[in-house]
């Protein structure tokens, strides 16, 4: 059944599931949220870290560009909408404590599976007939999990520069339209974070890794600059579609969250109030 929904899927054309993705990732962030509140966002970031990380394995050919793209964006950028729920309703505090999460989440997949690969794998002979499967998994393994060193620090580099950044702009524009305009704060820190992000992954895989398919017989900066545009065009208009859930997760769930939409519940004002002990 799972193999015949797949085939199905892969038979529509790319721009067509691009926006059951949005949906499915941008949608996840308000379930969680509405079930578990702040740790909701917290799992959602590691697990959409992790994701974007595997998901960036596949690249897809898309009508409207030349070249194919890797996928990972979606799953990368709902990452901000999560954050930036959490700065506008628990505090900028909460909102670094998820990048964190996310960073020591992915860095601790990556030993698990460094060790994982590690053990010998079985022999043809070991295995026989009934784990047969075993082998092969091995060798899929090692193509998902190996990390690429290069591509492990421009990925978690640009990771964590670009989600500080938005979780500092976020703030300063709250504070700068004193609480007003959820719109320009959600949408211009992620809009300016993602072009700290999408430079500094492409020019980290180049001139670091030497990764990206370069002519070497044309010029460098204008196909250095095409990849940029063409990654941060997908984050853009993620980055405009998560708006509407942006809303739907500050001002939808808060009477089941019992949370006021004009009161920023930050963790530090909560400690305030917890270490107050009148003399």
């Amino acid at each position: 059944m799972v193999t015949r929904f797949i085939e199905g899927l892969q038979g529509l054309p790319p721009e067509l599931l691009w926006p059951l993705l949005v949906v499915a990732c941008f949608g996840s962030v308000l379930v969680l949220h509405r079930i578990f509140g702040e740790a909701g966002l917290y799992a959602y970031v590691v697990v959409a870290i992790l994701g974007a990380n595997v998901q960036v394995l596949k690249a897809v050919q898309f009508s409207v560009f030349s070249a194919p793209v890797a996928l990972g964006t979606v799953a990368f950028s709902s990452t901000y909408l999560a954050t930036d729920v959490l700065a506008e309703r628990y505090g900028p505090r909460s909102a670094r404590t998820a990048v964190m999460l996310g960073f020591a989440g992915y860095l601790v997949f990556t030993i698990l599976m460094v060790l994982t690969m590690g053990f010998a794998p079985l022999t043809a002979a070991q295995a026989g007939q009934e784990m047969a499967w075993a082998v092969v998994n091995h060798e899929h393994i090692v193509a998902l999990f190996k990390p690429a060193p290069a591509l492990f620090a421009a990925g978690m580099a640009s990771y964590l520069l670009s989600q500080l950044h938005d979780v500092w702009l976020f703030d300063r524009l709250k504070s700068a339209t004193r609480g007003r305009h959820l719109w320009l704060r959600n949408n211009g820190s992620t809009m300016v974070s993602q072009i700290v992000d999408t430079v500094c992954v492409i020019l980290i895989t180049h001139f670091y890794n030497h990764a990206l398919p370069i002519n070497a017989e044309a010029a460098l900066w204008p196909q250095l600059m095409l990849f940029i545009g063409t990654s941060y065009a997908f984050k853009f208009s993620a980055a405009l579609l998560d708006t509407p859930f942006f809303y739907g997760a500050v001002y939808l769930l808060k009477d089941y969250l019992q949370i006021d939409p004009t009161v920023e519940h930050s963790a530090d004002q909560e400690q305030v109030v917890m270490d107050y002990r009148p003399q």
